[in-house]
């Protein structure tokens, strides 16, 4: 039986908690920043496959805005949010109130990208935690970077290390919303813990190889 088929309903509804706690914690976080109410969800998590990840942001050539940051502590593994280039803007026009931000203006606004940054490193840092007092390991993240480039150039490295023992990636779809606007964004955490890491990870939710 392969590790995937081991994973129960139960134990991805631990991972959709972990995921729903993040994201209460995170919306606090970004409420208290802007001044102003964010609601956050986390409608699927899911546990993919190694060619899945980059399907789910719409192939290797598909330009992506990413936040990286390497996990440390006793289960070291890489973590990117990663966004649309358009929902990127979006965002970070509700942020900062520069309506004209764009990344396709140069020099980009060192205002917006640092916004960006900075929420980045709020969500990373808040599902981390939620997944660190989850399982009772400690993780902690490194500081965190921004990229915007191809989906195979940002994740490659993240994924080849992972494909060296293992085949599989935690993806924790998010919604974020802002109390009186119409529209939502939808970005994607990509979990990719190294090898080692992703067993002690699951052994703790209960699962194990067969």
């Amino acid at each position: 039986m392969s590790f995937l088929e081991n994973l129960s309903h139960y134990q991805l509804d631990i991972l959709k908690e972990v995921g729903n706690i993040g994201s209460g914690n995170a919306a606090t976080s970004l409420s208290k920043l802007l001044n102003r109410k964010v609601d956050m969800t986390t409608p699927s998590v899911k546990v993919v496959g190694f060619d899945e990840v980059m399907n789910l942001v719409g192939g290797p050539e598909k330009l992506i805005v990413s936040v990286f940051l390497r996990i440390q502590g006793e289960a070291p593994g890489s973590m990117y949010f990663v966004l649309d280039p358009n929902e990127a803007e979006q965002f970070a026009r509700q942020v900062t109130g520069l309506k004209e931000f764009s990344f396709e203006q140069y020099p980009i606004d060192e205002v917006g990208l640092s916004a960006l940054h900075e929420v980045g490193n709020i969500l990373a840092g808040s599902y981390l935690s939620a997944l660190s007092d989850f399982t009772n390991i400690n993780m902690q993240p490194s500081v965190p970077s921004l990229n915007m480039d191809m989906a195979g150039a940002i994740l490659s490295e993240g994924l080849m290390e992972l494909s060296v023992e293992s085949d599989y990636a935690i993806i924790i779809d998010t919604t974020i919303s802002e109390e009186g606007e119409k529209s939502s964004l939808n970005g994607h955490f990509f979990l990719l813990p190294d090898p080692d890491s992703f067993r002690k990870i699951f052994r703790s939710l209960g699962v194990e190889d067969q």
